[in-house]
């Protein structure tokens, strides 16, 4: 593979910088922009005359001809003594306006609208736009937004009643994520082989024997009523030696379905982060040439940490340092985004 296809290029009003001698560029499922550091610095006296690339600027990443992020510039700090001059270029996706901005919808509320519909009208508000890969869900009674929230906060709130993540791709628009929808890893995690490091915090601090949801649901002509009005929902871990429980007020309309949909999903779902692990792999790319991505599936052989089996690549950054291009891959099991997840059996 040719240096060529590792060359890490920053477009911005049609010109395209590159040569940087240090990057980190990182992508999320659980985070709602992608973000990127790029740095150079040169000797001087020699080029003083430095072409600045203003803050607020569209711009597009790419990794060889790869495009890995379409955004806006953030920071451009420059800075010289009297030997050198650095400088560095730091932005993000488009959608970093949507955790930002604050959401203004006219009207402000949606009756009988579906997940998609919604988040669509939100998010079109800043000119986004939305791919959605899960399924049609069911229709909302209602959704208003909370004077002050952000697009973000307003759809998180959706998000979470459906058990859904969000994150974005590489042209900079919301997705509505499948999990595991980029496909599966060309090349296995292995220790001996590829794996230069691992890190696996194994926090069970925010696992739990017993997870109750507690919400409300409007009544109708046949039935009304505090007890119609109250809904709670448990789901317990057996496998839980002393008794943990947390309560999750789930300040929208909610059914009892949905009430305990929510409860498995916090379960397997905060098993599965306390599962999380850190690998780090040398190059940028997989063996047949392709990107490490984040939401694809990946063979893991590391008998240190008792692991055989596939996982999710949740999270990527890629870097160049004086080290070389380095890969951090985040991984965790797959159920642990499943909005209907089903945890493994245990041996």
């Amino acid at each position: 593979m040719n240096e060529q296809d590792n060359s890490v290029t920053l477009t911005v009003d049609n010109l395209e910088y590159g040569g940087w001698k240090s990057v980190e560029i990182t992508a999320d499922l659980e985070r709602q922009f992608r973000t990127f550091k790029l740095d150079i610095t040169w000797q001087w006296p020699g080029q003083t005359e430095v072409r600045r690339i203003q803050p607020g600027a569209p711009c597009e990443v790419h990794i060889g001809s790869d495009l890995v992020l379409t955004g806006y510039v953030f920071k451009a700090p420059i800075s010289y003594d009297g030997q050198r001059i650095s400088l560095s270029i730091e932005g993000s996706s488009k959608t970093q306006d949507l955790v930002d901005c604050a959401a203004t919808n006219k009207p402000n509320q949606w009756h009988q609208q579906s997940l998609l519909r919604i988040v669509q009208d939100l998010v079109s508000s800043y000119g986004g736009y939305v791919v959605s890969e899960i399924p049609e869900t069911a229709r909302r009674d209602s959704h208003t937004i909370v004077p002050g929230e952000t697009v973000f906060q307003s759809v998180d709130r959706l998000l979470s009643l459906f058990r859904v993540f969000s994150t974005d791709d590489a042209q900079g628009r919301v997705v509505l994520a499948r999990p595991g929808s980029g496909g599966r890893a060309s090349e296995a995690l292995e220790l001996g082989k590829n794996i230069l490091s691992a890190n696996a915090p194994t926090d069970y601090s925010q696992v739990f024997s017993e997870y109750r949801v507690i919400g409300q649901q409007k009544g109708n002509d046949q039935k009304s009523g505090a007890a119609v009005s109250e809904v709670e929902a448990v789901s317990t871990d057996l496998g839980f030696k002393r008794r943990r429980t947390t309560v999750i007020n789930e300040g929208m309309q909610i059914t009892p379905e949905l009430a305990l949909q929510r409860a498995n999903w916090e379960s397997a779902t905060r098993i599965g982060k306390a599962l999380t692990t850190t690998y780090q792999v040398q190059g940028w790319r997989q063996a047949n040439g392709d990107l490490w991505r984040h939401n694809t599936l990946v063979r893991v052989k590391d008998p240190v940490l008792e692991v055989d089996g596939d996982m999710l690549i949740s999270k990527v950054t890629y870097s160049l340092s004086q080290q070389g291009s380095i890969t951090t891959l985040q991984v965790a099991p797959p159920h642990t985004f499943d909005a209907n997840p089903t945890l493994p059996k245990k041996t």
